[in-house]
């Protein structure tokens, strides 16, 4: 079984090949049953965490199986929120062919299916993206949606003002024209496309903050306990989901349900559907001016795709 660090996971990994293969992903089929999650608390009175099993194979002849832990009380101890691995095996002898770097695996493919979902619902000319959060995923947003998007400005919030300024700071030395936010709804107000990238478990961004004509990208929350918007963000926008699981894991999209700015069935559809070509409009956006909204729980197709390109590469 062959290994893969972190470096060697990423390296094939570039948006401009990865973005496509999730379009093609979707638009084909796959096995992806649902996850298992569960709650971990130990005697020692630790923080609590959340694990995540995530199984998915395709025709193509690969399986694969993501474990992630994620303790957001981490980020009080200098660590990280959230850590994977990922164990690629072949579909058709269960043979296990690699063990690969999880956090970047998930990193990279959700900052790609978040760029995959304004590829369809952000306006084309959609140019100052403001990113809620600054760990791992935040941090690949800027060229992730640079790949679909002529992105030219990116602001940066986070509740530890500290924190926003560093990953500006990191962004301008990258090229970015690269700003911290002072004021969380001034910059919700002015941007093209909002990408939350978050822990939260109650709402940062406020539906009457949201422009005419913007885009609101919710990756962060992945459990009926998170939350990153408001109900009103829901109130009058068009509303597409990664898969249908997240209308059972995505506490953003609960709360809206219960509270009638959203019905289900008046979501228009999911990623698979739009990279099928299955919604009418242009890729799901109908005019400039309407509002979208992409809410993303993670699926482990996005796995799969990202490590059998890791693995491809080292075969070509």
């Amino acid at each position: 079984m062959k290994h893969f660090d972190e470096a060697a996971t990423r390296t094939p990994l570039g948006f401009e090949k990865l973005v496509p293969a999730l379009r093609a992903a979707f638009a084909a089929e796959a096995q992806v049953p649902p996850r298992h999650v569960h709650s971990i608390e130990t005697a020692a009175g630790a923080d609590k965490g959340t694990v995540l099993i995530m199984p998915a194979w395709s025709d193509a002849g690969f399986l694969g199986i993501k474990t992630i832990n994620i303790f957001p009380g981490n980020s009080a101890r200098g660590l990280p929120g959230l850590h994977a691995t990922y164990v690629l095996y072949d579909a058709r002898t269960g043979v296990p062919l690699a063990m690969m770097d999880g956090n970047e695996i998930t990193a990279r493919r959700t900052a790609a299916a978040s760029a995959l979902g304004a590829s369809f619902l952000a306006r084309g000319d959609a140019r100052r993206l403001l990113l809620l959060g600054t760990g791992r995923i935040a941090r690949m947003l800027p060229a992730a949606h640079a790949s679909v998007r002529p992105i030219d400005e990116v602001t940066v919030w986070n509740h530890r003002r500290e924190g926003a300024e560093a990953l500006a700071t990191q962004l301008r030395a990258e090229g970015w024209n690269a700003k911290a936010a002072v004021d969380l709804e001034a910059a919700v107000r002015s941007a093209d496309i909002v990408s939350c990238a978050t822990l939260a478990t109650a709402p940062l961004v406020r539906g009457e903050w949201l422009a005419p004509g913007s885009h609101l990208d919710l990756i962060g929350s992945f459990t009926p306990a998170m939350r990153e918007a408001d109900v009103q963000c829901f109130a009058g926008a068009r509303t597409f989901i990664d898969t249908n699981e997240a209308l059972q894991k995505s506490g953003d999209l609960l709360d809206a349900i219960a509270a009638g700015t959203l019905r289900a069935h008046e979501v228009q559809g999911t990623l698979a559907e739009l990279c099928r070509g299955e919604r009418a409009g242009r890729g799901g956006r109908t005019g400039d001016a309407e509002r979208t909204v992409f809410k993303a729980v993670g699926s482990a197709l996005e796995d799969l795709t990202a490590a059998t390109l890791v693995w491809q590469d080292t075969a070509a």
